[in-house]
């Protein structure tokens, strides 16, 4: 072997594993969406994402059990892009430490625990909102199996409402705030009428900037 041989090896080696960590450069798996395949699949299934840097923010209608909800979700690929992240926007965090019971957060990680099938609930600290996510491998993936993920996630959002609605978590409080405005009081605030839950899931109309890795 050549000095200039001896020279370049390392060189090349160096390079070779530079282009195996660029997403661009690995092999794809069979039905692995790009990043402008995954706005072209939400379009598809007749949403209108709007992009910021590389997420996709979406509404997302559908009906549950007969009621007309209505969420606010976003989609982006991991850094590597081997799975994508579906995240569902819920309720803005209160303001104040007294009015998020511990029991509350506790029953959204027993919640984590249960749901399984990648779906777990977050916070946001950007904008201080909760939020359901969903991460699924980017594989195998059709226009149809991508709605099927959405709407897996939105009857997880609607099955979960009273664990995770910021309206159920301090009852007293609510109902004096209801007298006061005049409007009914709800016997049960942690189960409310159907206009109450798609104001709520509309609530969660602003998105974060933050980025999923």
């Amino acid at each position: 072997m050549t000095r200039v041989s001896i020279f370049l090896l390392p060189m090349l080696l160096a390079a070779a594993a530079v282009r195996a960590d660029d997403p661009d450069d690995r092999p794809r798996a069979q039905g692995q969406l790009s990043e402008d395949e995954l706005g072209q699949a939400l379009q598809a299934i007749h949403l209108k994402p709007t992009k910021t840097d590389k997420r996709y923010d979406f509404a997302f209608k559908t009906s549950i059990n007969g009621e007309e909800w209505k969420f606010s979700m976003s989609a982006v690929l991991s850094r590597n892009e081997e799975s994508i992240w579906i995240m569902a926007w819920l309720d803005q965090i209160p303001r104040t430490a007294a009015e998020v019971p511990r029991t509350a957060l506790l029953r959204l990680l027993a919640a984590n625990d249960r749901l399984g099938n990648g779906k777990f609930f977050a916070y946001i600290p950007t904008n201080k909102r909760f939020v359901l996510q969903r991460v699924v491998p980017n594989k195998n993936m059709t226009v149809r199996r991508l709605r099927n993920v959405l709407q897996d996630l939105a009857i997880s959002v609607a099955d979960e409402y009273p664990i995770w609605s910021t309206a159920g978590w301090n009852p007293k409080k609510n109902r004096i705030a209801d007298q006061s405005s005049g409007r009914p009081v709800p016997r049960n605030p942690s189960d409310p009428t159907r206009s109450n839950r798609i104001r709520a899931s509309e609530s969660a109309s602003k998105f974060s900037n933050r980025s999923v890795n």
